[in-house]
């Protein structure tokens, strides 16, 4: 098969956003673009070492990078935009993690105030092995280490919202943004409602890996080479970003208090099962609750992240988007093989 065109997009430091709208794009592509993309890890790429504490190196708000804006040609509110990730690596040999005073799961925040001390502020470094696909844990207050396997994904992925609104890259949401997801992998489809002309995608904010919820508010950081192809479906745009890959159907909700963020999800993945199977609200229900999944993708961000699967081997010859995401499976094997 022919392979769409191919664009490269590798931004200088100045080129990087730290917001979902307000932005003007860097590239504009036709739909069925292949895009080779370049990002940098949430830090900046300034946290090197065990010493490098964010607080010191970092400034707020430039935190949490994004590449993009990417306009779609013709893309209009009310369409969907289609991201199949056909490779993300790791471009260096190390990623980053850290414990914040304010930030993650298990510590008092801004909006959880306790008055016990807050957490250390704390760095580990993982050595990557990307030839064996591993990644090694290192205690720093003992002699324990182990590998964990690398499982590249893309914490932040998302469109400009609607009616203007500016947020910040950190904040997920009905746009996309910062779903810290693990399921957001090489060989996963991400669709976007469409709220502005052109889309206006943009993706960061790389992990090595990245455990459910992203307790302690950081996964391994990492500055990544990632391929993504880029479609667009007219009309029919989600209300929530959703998911696909080879086996499974994939809502996401994003809010707090946490229930919310589940009860967004699944609602989406009923109202999707429904419309796929030709089935009323209760009978997908049903079907949902006894053949769902439901892992949590972050319990750290300014709004936490549930999502909602459902096994595609349910659907029988069923496919969502009338079969795009194997299409776009198809095309990321084709330009794997050839370049």
């Amino acid at each position: 098969m022919s392979l769409p065109e191919t664009v490269q997009l590798a931004p200088a430091p100045a080129d990087y956003a730290y917001t979902f709208g307000g932005r003007a794009p860097l590239v504009t592509v036709q739909p069925g673009t292949i895009v080779e993309l370049t990002t940098e890890d949430c830090f900046g790429g300034k946290v090197r070492g065990t010493g490098d504490l964010p607080s010191q190196v970092c400034v707020f708000p430039y935190l949490n990078p994004v590449t993009g804006p990417i306009a779609v040609a013709g893309a209009e509110p009310g369409d969907v935009l289609a991201v199949h990730f056909v490779e993300i690596t790791p471009a260096r040999d190390y990623g980053v993690s850290s414990t914040f005073p304010h930030f993650g799961a298990l510590t008092a925040t801004h909006s959880t105030a306790m008055l016990h001390p807050p957490l250390e502020e704390r760095v580990w470094v993982y050595d990557l092995d990307l030839k064996a696909g591993v990644c090694r844990f290192r205690a720093r207050n003992s002699d324990f280490t182990v590998d964990l396997p690398l499982d590249p994904m893309h914490g932040t992925v998302g469109v400009a919202p609607a009616a203007g609104e500016v947020l910040a890259s950190i904040t997920p949401g009905a746009h996309g943004g910062n779903l810290d997801t693990p399921e957001m992998r090489a060989g996963t489809t991400a669709y976007f409602g469409v709220n502005v002309p052109g889309g206006l995608l943009a993706i960061g904010d790389g992990h090595a890996r990245q455990g459910e919820g992203e307790v302690c508010g950081t996964a391994v950081e990492a500055a990544m080479r990632t391929t993504v192809i880029v479609d667009l479906v007219k009309g029919g745009g989600p209300a929530w970003p959703r998911l696909e890959d080879d086996r499974f159907l994939i809502s996401t909700g994003s809010a707090r208090p946490l229930e919310d963020a589940f009860r967004i999800s699944q609602h989406d993945l009923v109202g999707w099962t429904g419309h796929l199977l030709g089935l009323d609200q209760l009978d997908a229900y049903q079907l949902v609750s006894q053949a769902g999944l439901a892992p949590a993708a972050n319990v750290c961000d300014t709004n936490y992240t549930m999502v909602a699967k459902l096994p595609k081997s349910l659907l029988g010859r069923v496919r969502a988007y009338d079969g795009l995401h194997d299409r776009l499976r198809e095309t990321a094997e084709a330009y794997l093989r050839h370049r």
